[in-house]
């Protein structure tokens, strides 16, 4: 059988190789975009920018390969297309959970995190995948075999090539910003820039935006954290007066909920409760729960909602503090109660490294650090990313009772985790029936995480330490991506509209206080809002912290959600890309109205503010009253002899 005989005169023209890996290129990412991404093309301008952003790309790309001689140029070519190829596939499969892109930060995530994430990956993949290097195949063939069927480029090659390829660019971007003004200064979300420009453009673009930022540190000084304070200063809530210091020296216990969402709470499968406990929990009279708080993390996910939690800021946009910011300087929650007398301790059935957490708990300001060394971690008592919620529990209750009170302490469950397959014996709960595995095996792996919850609630009455302690428990992200909508709407009984997915975004939080009358709050917050409500209720005014967050318990609360790539949600109005919408009825806005323009802007506002702070670092400037800093440097986290060694150096 004869290799991919080319025939005529066209083999024989000197750019055929160079435009046949363009073409082929050019139309394989063009698939990619329109059948593993949602990219929200709402016009004809719109598809015709989808089209054409591949071409500046290819062409600027495989340009290159034409600065060689002939036998080198073709087989850089297929080179150069296999890198590219590479990552196109990449943000496929990143995509097809995460519903976003790669960064270069999100590449620095997994080189620390490496090793934790093939199970998850491996799922995401499947054999018809092939596809997206068929291209890459072709192209080796007929290097190999056919190369001296094509005539070698002329000298000008490269730079008529270049030509076209920042020819093509400038078109594509006079007409993205025709159809979307400011997108290079003004957009938080990555899928108008992919839509707009392209998976390979804003790549280079990713590139650009990391190396300013590391360089706006270097230049910020003290001025520039001026305007932010008076804008924290300005939208202060103050805290309800009846509930300020409830929980004054109490223990506090965190719980990070793996990837749980509020529609689980009180759904019921097959007649019975998915999570009996927590519901059971969220309408206990000393529990405020909170029915309308959302994620908001991004790329960091787990880590994001730790770092919102801690410290009532927004995450980068492109990968996550924990990762690039953790030699920061951050006024976090341990670092607030160790000036109040306070030990702090985070439990984790994962390794010290997962996530940068042995660097990151250091700036925080943790005293100790009890992560996998600590536990027995049995082959048969470890999945996904580390030890099962039910042994986790169990074997931390000793850990717990050894520290010194008031404690504050958080415990980050594992077992909740994408795919969400349990093992034989963990439960007995039924799987989902919509046909989607990831779905039907939520309901098995989030029942699990709820009796391990119980059983942990149960360990602490019988040791003593319920009454004194409040519980803070919080969903992190979510865990069913919009990748599954067509199935969570069998879930949900409704169609699952971009308002709809946006309400999928709401996650548990409940503050359950032994002693403390609570209530149901109802009021839209986020995850940002969690810090300054429970700091509040231990006493401790946060007036002079720099936080974007507003006590979900003041009278005062702001009810405007903002989202890392600059929605929003709040109980009148909700934007979700260009459109806004009436969040009560669901209708798209035609006219824009003076309040989704006035909630827009602050939410930009708010999200640029935060930035400033996290990227230059600005905090370092910043001296809360009654408030010492914490060194990073006095704190090591090596497991020793002894039940809490291991921890702030002595």
């Amino acid at each position: 059988m004869q290799y991919l005989k080319l025939t005529g005169d066209w083999k024989n023209r000197q750019y055929s190789f160079f435009i046949l890996a363009v073409v082929l290129f050019w139309l394989k990412t063009y698939f990619a975009y329109l059948n593993e991404f949602n990219l929200g093309i709402d016009n004809g301008l719109q598809k015709f920018l989808l089209f054409i952003n591949p071409l500046s790309s290819a062409l600027f790309f495989f340009s290159f390969a034409l600065l060689f001689r002939k036998k080198i140029q073709f087989w850089l070519l297929t080179t150069i297309n296999l890198i590219l190829s590479f990552l196109l596939y990449a943000n496929i499969v990143y995509y097809r959970f995460f519903d976003d892109f790669i960064t270069l930060p999100v590449l620095m995530q997994a080189k620390v995190n490496a090793g934790q994430l093939g199970d998850s990956a491996a799922s995401l993949m499947s054999p018809f995948d092939i596809f997206y290097f068929t291209d890459t195949i072709i192209l080796a063939i007929l290097a190999h075999k056919a190369i001296n069927h094509f005539r070698e480029p002329g000298k000008r090659a490269f730079r008529i090539a270049m030509l076209f390829a920042i020819t093509t660019f400038l078109f594509n971007l006079g007409l993205a910003e025709k159809d979307r003004p400011q997108l290079l200064t003004r957009s938080f979300d990555r899928a108008y820039l992919v839509k707009y420009l392209g998976a390979y453009n804003f790549t280079i673009y990713d590139t650009i935006q990391n190396i300013r930022s590391s360089s706006e540190r270097a230049l910020a000084d003290s001025s520039d954290i001026t305007e932010i304070e008076n804008y924290r200063k300005a939208n202060y809530s103050e805290p309800d007066p009846k509930l300020f210091g409830k929980a004054e020296g109490m223990n506090v216990v965190y719980i990070a909920l793996e990837s749980l969402q509020s529609f689980i709470i009180d759904y019921k499968l097959e007649g019975q409760e998915v999570t009996p406990f927590l519901n059971s929990l969220a309408r206990n009279e000393n529990t405020f729960n909170f029915s309308n708080v959302f994620h908001q993390t991004s790329q960091g996910k787990t880590s994001d909602a730790e770092f919102l939690m801690e410290n009532s800021l927004y995450p980068m946009s492109q990968g996550a503090v924990f990762i690039n910011k953790a030699q920061n300087t951050f006024h976090a929650m341990p670092a607030i109660l160790h000036n109040k007398g306070y030990t702090s301790a985070v439990f984790h059935g994962n390794y010290k490294t997962f996530w940068n957490r042995n660097v990151m708990y250091k700036a925080l300001g943790y005293d100790h650090f009890f992560d996998a060394e600590y536990y027995t971690m049995k082959d048969e008592e470890v999945k996904n990313y580390g030890l099962k919620d039910k042994p986790f529990f169990k074997e931390s209750i000793p850990m717990l009772a050894s520290l010194q009170q008031p404690f504050y302490t958080k415990f980050i469950t594992l077992s909740n985790h994408f795919p969400f397959e349990m093992d034989p014996g963990d439960t007995d709960f039924p799987l989902g029936t919509t046909g989607n595995d990831v779905v039907d095996n939520y309901f098995t792996s989030a029942n699990y995480m709820d009796q391990a919850i119980e059983q942990f609630f149960n360990d602490l009455k019988a040791n003593g330490l319920y009454e004194n302690t409040m519980f803070v428990l919080y969903g992190d992200h979510y865990g069913i991506s919009e990748n599954h909508n067509e199935a969570m709407a069998q879930v949900v009984g409704e169609e699952i509209t971009p308002l709809k997915n946006m309400d999928l975004q709401r996650v548990p939080v409940m503050i359950h206080i032994p002693g403390v009358k609570g209530k149901q709050i109802d009021k839209f917050g986020g995850q940002i809002d969690v810090r300054p409500t429970v700091l509040h209720l231990l006493g401790i005014d946060t007036k002079d912290f720099m936080e974007f967050g507003s006590d979900l318990l003041s009278p005062d609360h702001q009810e405007v959600v903002s989202f890392r790539n600059g929605d929003f949600t709040s109980p009148e109005v909700s934007q979700i890309g260009d459109n806004c919408y009436n969040t009560a009825t669901g209708e798209i806005i035609e006219d824009e109205t003076e309040l989704c323009a006035e909630y827009s802007e602050k939410v930009k506002t708010e999200l640029q503010m935060s930035d400033e702070l996290v990227l230059k670092d600005l905090l370092r400037f910043h001296k809360p009253d009654g408030f010492t800093p914490i060194d990073p440097a006095d704190y090591e986290y090596i497991k020793e002899d002894g039940p809490v060694n291991g921890g702030k150096n002595q």
